[in-house]
């Protein structure tokens, strides 16, 4: 595979990406991105240092952990001593790598550090004779990459290989862009509305007594930018569970919102998040059926203080939700 052709799928792949309608990063989030590194090689080989360019493309497995496939292609790598015409042998070859990375910190704009492994195989000219040299690598790495938008980011990145058939250590240092797309909000299913009861049948002439109506309210407060349930939350949510399995036929939404810190979408997407993570205590932690609890997301348009001031801004990173019952 020419390395032309591989940088253009991915290039088209960038092109087709801003065409779509919705866009966002997290889990099932798909990123491409094209790459060049000046790979420094070991000392065995006899051969100069260059230059690998190539592309590659990642799925996000959760909101942290992608798996990513890279091919490249490398250039100006010549060998060390010169061939009868006086010249430096020039060196082909091709680099392809599958590795796991753990990004740290929050999805959305801004910076997003990085760990990965994995493993490679690497096809290469020989200094001293003809043929190539096919080896296996094991590869730890770190890098920083940076969100301009929530799609579009650049990155630097350093790469240590291990050369298991040559016993021997080599590394790389690189920087690259690419796009993010793909991921998105879960669709939250409609609430039906719960029917009115029926009217109380009168015996003798004398009406029943009016059901009376019991109500839990939830209001969980959150970190700045953070959607983890805090742990003094749990009894909170739990007294909520309790209520609904007390009357099997409740159900409830389970509403997200934040502070005004931050764009629209970015806040938008961590109220999902919020909404979502209350919703996985209820069903996983406390019992309750899944097909009870919606969650949904609002972002920064529902504030209920002032969002200039710290207190206003903690009071509005919330989760609410309400459960009635009638009773007789």
């Amino acid at each position: 595979m020419k390395l032309k052709n591989t940088l253009g799928v991915v290039i088209g792949s960038m092109v087709a990406a801003t065409s779509l309608s919705a866009l966002a990063q997290g889990q099932g989030a798909v990123e491409v991105e094209a790459f060049g590194k000046h790979y420094f090689t070991d000392s065995s080989r006899d051969i100069k240092n260059g230059e690998l360019y190539g592309a590659g493309v990642s799925y996000f497995l959760t909101d942290d952990v992608s798996l990513g496939l890279s091919y490249g292609e490398y250039h100006d790598i010549t060998s060390e001593d010169r061939v009868q015409d006086g010249s430096h042998k020039k060196i082909k070859g091709s680099l392809t790598s599958l590795d796991a990375a753990y990004h740290f910190g929050n999805p959305g704009v801004g910076l997003r550090p990085y760990v990965s492994a994995g493993v490679a195989h690497q096809s290469i000219g020989q200094a001293d004779r003809g043929g190539r040299d096919r080896s296996t690598f094991a590869n730890v790495g770190t890098g920083l990459k940076y969100y301009f938008t929530e799609n579009f980011f650049a990155k630097a990145s350093v790469d240590g290989m291990y050369n298991i058939d040559a016993d021997e250590g080599e590394w790389m240092a690189g920087v690259g862009v690419g796009l993010n797309f793909g991921g998105g909000a879960r669709q939250v299913a409609a609430v039906e509305p719960t029917p009115e009861p029926a009217p109380a049948p009168i015996v003798d002439n004398e009406p029943e007594p009016a059901p009376e109506v019991v109500r839990v309210e939830l209001d969980v407060k959150f970190d700045f930018d953070k959607s983890r349930v805090r742990e003094e939350s749990y009894s909170d949510i739990k007294n909520l569970a309790d209520f609904m399995q007390q009357y099997p036929q409740t159900t409830t939404t389970v509403e997200g919102h934040t502070d005004s810190v931050g764009t629209d979408q970015y806040n938008q997407r961590l109220s999902e998040r919020r909404a979502e993570a209350v919703r996985n205590v209820l069903v996983n932690e406390y019992g309750v059926q899944g097909n009870r609890v919606n969650s949904v997301g609002y972002g920064e348009s529902r504030p209920v203080a002032d969002n200039s001031t710290e207190e206003g801004r903690q009071i509005n990173r919330r989760v609410e939700a309400e459960v009635e019952a009638q009773v007789q």
